[in-house]
């Protein structure tokens, strides 16, 4: 318990969860950016469509870009010809409009297909290419199904628990959904997102099935659950 107490000293849950989502959401906008670079081109990176195609990849720039997780620096890819502009961070843009949550989103389990493309097309609004959005659905995709299962520790020391609230379009109106997100420390101290759920209402079945995903992930013992009095979770953890 002396180590438990160290940790929780050490971790804050909402510095902690948002500097661990920070390196996610800035590595996805990074694959959105080279999804727009090959639609761009016309080619994808490497492909032999580019040979003697008159334009080409150009190597990065870097820019530190601000969001409600804190500073990200991103690469932002380059033609040779200078006539590449990116869409989801303008060239000169350094905040993120308010599109980090509607990109953790696409990470958070009750997403469908389908919500994801939906998700895209409000970051990018309505001129957005079907060609795009298929692009960046095909480059995203594998990489959220296999963070969504990837197998986790059995046991952890501190659990926190955590939900950030954001406005999203569902039949032409204007809705919250909150995405759920739970950070764990390990025997060893390591701290990692566990995963995200997305609900638009929380309850006692949505905290049963969060756990029951941790469960089926390798999961089986937390010694400490952090949370601000989430309504059914203390019953769903106790669930064997």
């Amino acid at each position: 318990m002396e180590l438990v107490k160290l940790l929780m000293a050490d971790c804050q849950s909402t510095g902690d969860i948002q500097e661990k989502l920070k390196r996610l959401f800035g590595g996805t906008i990074e694959q959105m950016l080279e999804s727009e670079m090959d639609e761009h081109l016309g080619y994808d990176k490497n492909g032999v469509l580019g040979n003697n195609s008159g334009n080409s990849r150009n190597g990065y720039n870097h820019k530190t870009i601000t969001s409600e997780y804190g500073a990200t620096e991103v690469a932002v890819p380059r033609d040779r010809n200078g006539e590449f502009e990116p869409q989801v961070l303008a060239k000169r843009q350094v905040r993120t409009d308010k599109i980090e949550q509607k990109i953790l989103a696409m990470y958070s389990k009750g997403m469908s297909q389908r919500d994801i493309e939906d998700s895209l097309r409000e970051i990018y609004g309505a001129e957005v290419s079907q060609t795009l959005v298929s692009k960046i659905k095909d480059k995203i995709l594998p990489e959220v199904y296999e963070w969504q299962n990837r197998p986790l520790e059995s046991i952890y020391l501190i659990v926190y628990f955590d939900g950030a609230v954001f406005k999203s379009r569902k039949d032409n109106q204007i809705i919250n959904k909150c995405v759920y997100s739970v950070l764990g420390i390990d025997m060893d101290g390591r701290k990692d997102i566990l995963g995200c759920w997305l609900s638009e209402n929380e309850g006692a079945s949505f905290w049963a099935g969060i756990c029951s995903d941790l469960r089926k992930r390798g999961v089986t013992d937390i010694f400490v659950a952090c949370h601000d009095n989430l309504k059914g979770l203390s019953a769903a953890i106790t669930v064997k």
